[in-house]
């Protein structure tokens, strides 16, 4: 074996990393980079550096207004799933009933569903009801596809929990309800989180359900959808940067509030 293929042999997961990971942030980098770019009118050709854009970023029409649209609605819907979906994962994970495996199936058929399928059919059942559709259509959309999102991942958390932490506080003398408050509770704390970073995110970058049952409202995909045809505006650029850094901060300072708990335990 020449030395080539022995190097080749011992870096070749590392290899496939880098190049995974080049795949992965080519757009984000490109995003990041068009954000600063001189653009006008159109922003498809890199045209000099200028910080205008940051100072700036609700330069462009209407792209605030989009942005406030998604950020309540994915607040707001992430609000409401996050709840139902927590209690829908307490009675699915801990408690046997009849029905249950019934049920826990039918909680993965909204993430099964292709969203073109569920998009048009609550539109279908809007105008059936005579809602037009709006705002409200347009959250309670995103709840329903959410909140299996929601049970998932605290389910999943629930299920790691050790039921002797329980126990132990009922032999002290502690209620359900205090049990509840003082143990579960915080154990669960952390997936009912993570779940409602995973439905905010869901909710805020969904396109093809909103686009279905949103009217005249438009959200921040929309204006980056119809704006794409003639050259998307830096600010979006900016907007898109700034959440994908904000992501990044509270992903790295949970991973460091983690790591620090696990030291000092």
């Amino acid at each position: 074996m020449t030395k080539t293929s022995r190097w080749l042999s011992k870096n070749l997961i590392r290899i496939y990393a880098v190049l995974g990971f080049t795949y992965l942030f080519i757009p984000v980098i490109y995003t990041i980079v068009f954000s600063f770019n001189n653009s006008g009118k159109s922003n498809l050709v890199w045209r000099g550096f200028t910080f205008n854009n940051w100072r700036n970023p609700c330069g462009a029409a209407d792209v605030c207004n989009a942005l406030g649209n998604s950020l309540k609605i994915g607040f707001i819907s992430t609000t409401l799933a996050t709840i139902l979906g927590s209690l829908i994962a307490f009675a699915v994970g801990r408690y046997a009933f009849r029905g249950h495996g019934f049920i826990n199936s039918m909680i993965f058929l909204p993430m099964a569903t292709p969203e073109i399928v569920m998009g048009s059919s609550l539109l279908t059942m809007f105008i059936g009801f005579g809602v037009n559709p709006g705002f409200w259509t347009i959250v309670i959309a995103h709840v329903m596809f959410c909140i299996s999102f929601v049970v998932v991942a605290v389910k999943a958390r629930i299920a790691s929990l050790d039921p002797r932490l329980e126990q132990a506080a009922m032999d002290l003398y502690a209620d359900e309800r205090e049990t509840f408050r003082k143990i579960t509770f915080p154990l669960v704390a952390p997936g009912i989180a993570g779940a409602a970073l995973l439905a905010f995110s869901l909710s805020f970058d969904d396109f093809i359900i909103t686009n279905f049952n949103s009217g005249n409202v438009n959200t921040f995909p929309k204006f980056v959808y119809i704006s794409a045809q003639r050259g998307l505006p830096a600010q979006a650029n900016v907007i898109g940067s700034a959440m994908f850094l904000i992501a990044l901060i509270v992903v790295l300072t949970a991973q460091f509030v983690g790591n620090r708990r696990k030291t000092t335990a």
